[in-house]
């Protein structure tokens, strides 16, 4: 039900587009119909980095792309095959084959907005927040002009014999949590969370507020009362629109920093 807009939408699907060697690293793509220079909008879903596939998420590309944004929903590889960082490295690769191809489906490689629900706002985050990861992949760090954090994980702290080996030497807090990059740089965000969500609590979108507010840098927050960790992202389906207004609080956002005037 969640996925039945992607049959009949005003748009087209591109499915399966490889952005590297390996079988997880594939990605689609969602474009309006008859688009041109149109922002783009990379989708990183959750799973605790060891579930989730983006054939579960078509509806999150869909409720963009009818709205005017070309939606790009890459699959990357999951634990047990990699450990972190080597997920956020396929994201990076993910955007790097974006900004490459844009033009393709009638996006603009020089407006691109990272967006992301539970561990993908997390990936979401430190691929914007922390610039070394897009630049090894050869990304124009300054094409990223946004960022989207659906319920994420911002301030992680391994708690699970599977985080934990998930999240390992030699790296520590200081490589994986995005909290720690904030910075006078950081692009405009938008971060969306359920204030009952019991999954990943919503203090580590009250820190990742705290730190780019502490340097400065744009942001916007809404915290939903009563809702869980799956309603943020669930509200982008017609079935369950009704639970939060992220969807449109999220093209409203897009519209502000992507329009001409954040352009001049």
């Amino acid at each position: 039900m969640a996925n039945a807009p992607v049959s009949f939408g005003s748009f087209a699907r591109v499915r399966n587009l490889a952005y590297g060697p390996d079988s997880g690293q594939r990605l689609d793509v969602f474009s309006p119909k008859k688009a041109q220079d149109r922002p783009v909008v990379v989708f990183f879903y959750g799973g605790s980095w060891t579930m989730g596939r983006k054939s579960q998420y078509a509806f999150v590309g869909a409720a963009l792309a009818a709205r005017g944004y070309v939606t790009v929903i890459p699959d990357y590889r999951l634990y047990p095959e990699v450990k972190f960082p080597a997920f956020v490295q396929d994201g990076a690769n993910a955007v790097a084959w974006t900004q490459m191809h844009a033009r393709e489906f009638g996006g603009d490689p020089d407006r691109i907005v990272l967006m992301g629900h539970s561990a993908g706002a997390h990936t979401a985050a430190l691929l914007a927040l922390n610039g070394d990861y897009l630049e090894r992949a050869g990304v124009n760090r300054h094409s990223i002009i946004g960022l989207i954090g659906l319920s994420g994980p911002y301030a992680l702290v391994p708690d699970s014999p599977t985080l934990q080996a998930i999240f390992t030497e030699p790296y520590t807090a200081r490589d994986w949590q995005p909290v720690r990059f904030a910075s006078s740089d950081s692009p405009p965000s938008l971060l969306l969370h359920g204030m009952a969500d019991n999954v990943v609590y919503v203090m580590h979108t009250e820190k990742l507020r705290d730190a780019l507010l502490s340097h400065g840098a744009p942001v916007e927050t809404h915290l939903y009362p009563k809702r869980g960790h799956a309603d943020t992202i669930a509200s982008f389906t017609l079935v369950a629109r009704w639970r939060t207004p992220a969807l449109d609080q999220t093209v409203e956002f897009l519209r502000r920093i992507t329009g001409p005037a954040a352009r001049n």
